[in-house]
């Protein structure tokens, strides 16, 4: 949830910039959200959501952020849907009407704030914090989806026990090369749109692909314990990869 402090630095932001540019934006965050719902990738409060998320992504990072941002939508939408008679049939399958607006949050929340605090101090970091983020949230939901797909016999990063297909923490060899490969596709789409370079892209990546096995091991132990859901697994793993990509940024 954005806090007040957040909203804050968004009006001060709009405040800032001038209103031929809003008008842009806000036309290309009505088109993306549009078409998010259209392509069922969110459900219609999802698509609120995403929009509420272009926007601010967009102001604060500008076309870096919005590139970013695309990636992770096209990259978990192919993901989700490949394969998926199979995740069907093995009871795994993401719902047709797409991702709530919870859901969205709880991938893209931690960037967005990221883009607001941004904005205020200027401080560089936050745009790599910014990237790890948004790689972390394309890296886990291709990593789990293309290994629910065709990755074979998942296992428990944590004790390497054969499980189930869609098992929370396990994972396996495909899925984990598909999420490295994501996280990689959103570092360069965002850092290079950012003009942060080989390095930023570098930065971006790693911090994300760490968050994304934070993501399995938080599901190995306290998610299948029953104390906390998928939704708070997402946000803190992108938290996590934020916070290595502010510490390295």
């Amino acid at each position: 949830m954005l806090k007040m402090n957040d909203l804050a630095c968004m009006a001060t932001l709009l405040a800032a910039v001038p209103v031929p540019k809003i008008w842009l934006v806000a036309v290309i965050t009505l088109v993306f959200a549009v078409f998010g719902r259209l392509v069922h990738g969110v459900t219609t409060s999802g698509a609120v959501a995403g929009g509420v998320v272009c926007f601010a992504l967009f102001l604060g990072a500008g076309w870096g952020g919005f590139s970013g941002l695309c990636a992770v939508f096209v990259l978990t939408w192919a993901a989700t849907r490949f394969g998926y008679a199979r995740k069907q049939s093995s009871g795994t399958a993401e719902a047709r009407s797409g991702r709530t607006a919870l859901q969205v949050l709880a991938n893209l929340g931690i960037a967005t704030i990221c883009a607001i605090a941004f904005v205020p101090s200027g401080n560089s970091r936050l745009l790599v914090a910014l990237g790890a983020a948004l790689a972390e949230a394309a890296g886990d939901t291709v990593s789990s989806e293309i290994g629910e797909a065709i990755g074979g016999t998942p296992r428990l990063i944590t004790t390497r026990q054969e499980s189930r297909p869609g098992t929370d923490g396990a994972v396996t060899w495909a899925g984990t090369a598909a999420g490295i490969a994501a996280a990689l596709a959103v570092g360069a789409a965002y850092a290079f749109t950012e003009q942060i370079g080989w390095h930023g892209l570098m930065l971006c990546a790693l911090a994300g692909i760490l968050g994304t096995f934070f993501d399995s091991l938080l599901g190995a132990t306290i998610e299948r314990r029953g104390l906390i859901g998928n939704n708070t697994v997402n946000f803190l793993s992108t938290l996590a990869a934020a916070a290595i990509g502010f510490a390295t940024g």
